[in-house]
C-alpha cells in the first residue's frame, strides 16, 4: 500500500480502542527486527478481548486482512505486511502463579521476561527463553513455536501451553484448554474435521522433516495427530493464521537450584560443530556456538576474553540440583569439551560470572546494527535447522556460499540443536548487492533441501519463507497445510501471505527491503524512532507513543 492510498474500507464501528490510517501511524509499524518493509493499510490497538473480536467480525465482512503483532521483534516478517495491524502489545496482564499447579496465565503482549519474573518470584521459571526474551511476547513466542538456547533440554514452545484464549475467524471467542473439552465454535469443528481427514488420508511422516530437533515451518499437524496431541499443538506455530491469540495459561517448572557455563574454544569451526551435537547427551541444558566473524563483531564493543586464534566458541550450560552436584556436572562437560578437541576451557560457577560469559553472546546483535551504511546485516538465511548429524556440512555448506557470494556473513545460535543463525551482512552500496541476496538465499535453501532439514527451526515462516515452503515440504504436506488453512479461515483475513501463499502466488521472498537504499524513505521521525528501538533493542516500546501524529 502506498504513502497517500487512503483506506480502503469502511472503519469498523463499535471499535473501542485506537484505530489509525494516518501515514505516522502506519509507518511506525511498517518495519520489525528483520529485513522486511511494508506499509499497513491501518494500525489497531485493541482495549480487549471483544474488541478483536469486534476486528474479526469486520474483517470478514469487509476482506481487510488483520495482521496480529506484539513487540515487532520477530524475524520473518509475520507481523509486516499490508493489512491492518492488531497492535496487543498492550495486552500485558500477568497473572499469579498457580504454585500447586505450576502454572500462570498472561496476557498475549506480556514479555517472556516479565512472565518468568513472576514465576522465580515464587521458585518456579518458564524454561523457553529465547534471547529476545527481554523483550519478545508470549503471544508472539506462541505463533512462532518460539525456542530459544534451553530447547536442548526442555524443548520449545508447544508443550508448555496448556491453554489459549482465541478469536476465530467469525469473531468467536473461546478458551481452548488441554485438560478440558474443546468449545463450541465453527472453526474448532472444521479443523478437527480436517484434522481428521488428513489422519485417515495422509502419511503424517510427511509432515515432519525427520531428525530435526526444532520445527517452526508449517502447521503442527504431526504434532497435533500423535498420541497425546491436542489442537492447542496445531494452533502453536500457526502466526495468527489459524486465529488470534489474546491469552495463554503456560506450565511452570521449578527454578534450578544451580548453573554453571562452560565456555569452550576451538581451532575450526568444524570441530565445534561437531562437539556441539553430542553435548545433549554430555548433560549439557544449552550450547550455543560463535564463529570468527561473531567474535570479531562483538570485539568492535570491546574485549571479549576469547584468544584471537580461537576459529569459534561453544557456550555450555549445565545444571544441578545444588552447588555440589552442578560442579560435578561441570566437570564432566570440561572434560567432554577437551576430549572433543577445545583448545581451551573455561568454567563459570557463579552468577556474576556467567552472566559476563553470556553476555558475549548477546554482543554482536546491536553492534551489527550499527554498520550502516556500508554494511546491512540481513537476516534472510538466519534459522535453519537440520539434522544433527548433518551440522557440520550445513555450518560447512553456509560458509561455502557465503564465499562464493562474496559476503562476510555472522555464523551463531543454537548448536546443540543443530540450529544455526547466520546473519549475513551485505554492502547496500556496492552494484549487484541485490543478485548476491537472491543467490546466496536459493543456495542455502539448496543447502537445507539437501541435508533434510527445515528453513525455519524456532522464528516461524512469516512472508519471508512462505513462496519458499515448496523447497523443503513435499506435496502432501503442502496440501495438507492449505486445507488447515481452508478450513480455519476460509475467508483468507487472518495474516494473509504469512505462512501459506495464496493460490497461484508466489511472491519474492526478500520483497522490498528496509535496507534498500532505493526504498521511498519513511517520514524522519519515524526513521529515528525506528532506529533507536533497534540501536537499544526496545522493541517493547508501545509504537504510538515515539511519535506524535501530523
Amino acid at each position: 500500500m502506498s504513502f497517500d492510498a487512503p483506506f480502503p474500507f469502511p472503519l469498523p464501528d463499535g471499535f473501542r480502542g485506537i484505530f489509525r490510517t494516518d501515514l505516522i501511524a502506519r509507518a511506525l509499524y511498517a518495519e520489525g527486527a528483520g529485513i522486511a518493509r511494508c506499509l499497513p493499510a491501518a494500525v489497531a490497538v485493541p482495549v480487549d478481548t471483544a474488541d478483536v473480536s469486534l476486528l474479526a467480525r469486520w474483517a470478514k465482512q469487509t476482506g481487510a486482512g488483520l495482521m496480529p503483532r506484539g513487540s515487532g521483534s520477530g524475524m520473518a516478517a509475520g507481523a509486516v505486511g499490508a493489512g491492518v495491524v492488531v497492535d496487543l502489545s498492550r495486552f500485558t496482564q500477568v497473572g499469579a502463579v498457580d504454585v500447586d499447579a505450576r502454572r500462570i496465565r498472561v496476557g498475549a503482549g506480556a514479555t517472556r521476561g516479565a512472565v518468568d519474573a513472576q514465576a522465580r518470584a515464587q521458585g518456579l521459571r518458564f524454561p523457553v527463553d529465547p534471547s529476545s526474551g527481554a523483550f519478545c511476547t508470549i503471544g508472539g513466542m506462541v505463533g512462532t513455536n518460539a525456542a530459544g538456547a534451553r530447547t536442548l533440554r526442555f524443548g520449545a514452545m508447544r508443550p508448555w501451553v496448556l491453554g489459549l484464549h482465541c478469536v476465530f475467524d467469525d469473531g468467536t471467542s473461546a478458551w481452548v484448554h488441554r485438560d478440558r473439552p474443546l468449545p463450541v465454535a465453527p472453526a474448532v469443528t472444521r479443523l478437527q474435521a480436517a484434522l481428521t481427514q488428513i489422519g485417515a488420508h495422509g502419511d503424517v511422516r510427511a509432515l515432519v522433516h525427520a531428525g530435526v530437533r526444532k520445527e517452526s515451518s508449517g502447521y503442527g499437524v504431526a504434532a497435533a495427530l500423535q498420541n497425546g496431541g491436542h489442537l492447542i499443538d496445531l494452533l502453536v506455530g500457526s502466526e495468527g493464521t489459524l486465529a488470534i491469540f489474546t491469552e495463554v495459561e503456560l506450565a511452570l517448572i521449578p527454578a534450578a537450584g544451580a548453573t554453571a557455563t562452560i565456555m569452550a574454544t576451538f581451532s575450526s569451526l568444524e570441530a565445534a560443530s561437531a562437539c556441539a551435537v553430542e553435548a545433549f547427551g554430555a548433560g549439557a541444558s544449552a550450547c550455543e556456538l560463535l564463529d570468527r566473524t561473531f567474535l570479531d563483531v562483538a570485539e568492535r564493543g570491546g574485549p571479549t576474553g576469547v584468544p584471537p586464534e580461537a576459529e569459534a566458541v561453544l557456550l555450555t550450560e549445565v545444571e544441578g540440583e545444588n552447588a555440589d552436584e552442578c560442579a560435578q556436572n561441570a566437570a564432566m562437560m570440561t572434560a567432554f569439551c577437551r576430549q572433543n578437541n577445545a583448545v581451551s576451557v573455561t568454567v563459570a560457577t557463579d552468577r556474576e560470572t556467567e552472566r559476563a560469559l553470556w553476555t558475549l553472546r548477546h554482543a554482536a546483535s546491536p553492534i551489527l546494527s550499527q554498520l550502516a551504511p556500508r554494511l546491512r546485516s540481513m537476516q534472510f538465511i538466519e534459522d535453519g535447522c537440520v539434522p544433527p548429524a548433518r551440522f557440520p556440512d550445513y555450518v560447512r555448506g553456509v560458509r561455502e556460499a557465503l564465499r562464493r557470494f562474496d559476503t562476510i556473513g555472522v555464523i551463531f545460535g543454537h548448536a546443540g540443536d543443530a540450529h544455526a543463525h547466520v546473519n549475513p551482512l551485505v554492502d547496500t552500496m556496492a552494484s549487484g548487492w541485490r543478485d548476491r541476496v537472491h543467490g546466496l538465499l536459493d543456495t542455502v535453501c539448496d543447502l537445507t533441501t539437501r541435508l533434510g532439514g527445515t528453513l525455519a527451526g524456532e522464528h516461524g515462516d512469516g512472508r519471508l519463507r512462505a513462496a519458499l515452503l515448496p523447497r523443503v515440504w513435499s506435496a502432501e504436506a503442502l496440501a495438507a497445510f492449505a486445507n488447515i488453512k481452508a478450513a480455519a479461515d476460509p475467508a483468507g483475513v487472518l495474516n494473509p501471505g504469512c505462512k501459506v501463499t495464496p493460490h497461484g502466488e508466489a511472491p519474492d521472498p526478500i520483497g522490498t527491503l528496509r535496507h534498500d537504499p532505493d526504498a521511498p524513505p519513511l517520514p524522519p521521525p519515524v526513521r529515528a524512532a525506528l532506529d533507536e528501538i533497534e540501536r537499544t533493542r526496545a522493541w517493547q516500546r508501545f509504537r504510538l507513543d515515539l511519535v506524535k501524529s501530523a
